[in-house]
């Protein structure tokens, strides 16, 4: 989807000039707020590599970064009820992997605790 409308955002500028081509592309770069790049980012800091997507750790770290996100989101925009209900089940998947790890390791657990400031 983005490749798409970044190539339309090309197009557009041969035809209408730069200045409309920056305000589609910054339209663009500001709605992408979880990028690739990002996720690495966590997998790399909280996880063991940025390619080892499947941690824990770097789940939990992932999910509360989109559950910061949605609360802004809803904050604005009070009545977005499928928000809402989006956000309800990830703080149920963070809470079940937050559940997982302090079965299997305790130590782990009270890092990422610490280390993301969850209360707990």
């Amino acid at each position: 989807m983005f490749d798409f409308l970044h190539k339309k955002a090309l197009f557009l500028r041969s035809k209408i000039g730069d200045s409309i081509y920056l305000w589609i592309n910054n339209i663009l770069i500001r709605d992408m707020y979880l990028t690739t790049e990002k996720k690495q980012e966590f997998f790399k800091t909280f996880g063991t590599s940025e390619i080892d997507t499947g941690t824990a750790e770097g789940q939990i770290a992932l999910f509360s970064y989109r559950i910061n996100h949605l609360t802004e989101h809803l904050k604005k925009n009070k009545k977005d009820f499928s928000t809402q209900q989006a956000l309800i089940k990830l703080v149920g998947k963070r809470r079940r992997l937050l559940d997982y790890l302090k079965i299997k390791d305790i130590e782990r657990y009270r890092e990422i605790i610490k280390a993301l400031k969850l209360r707990k």
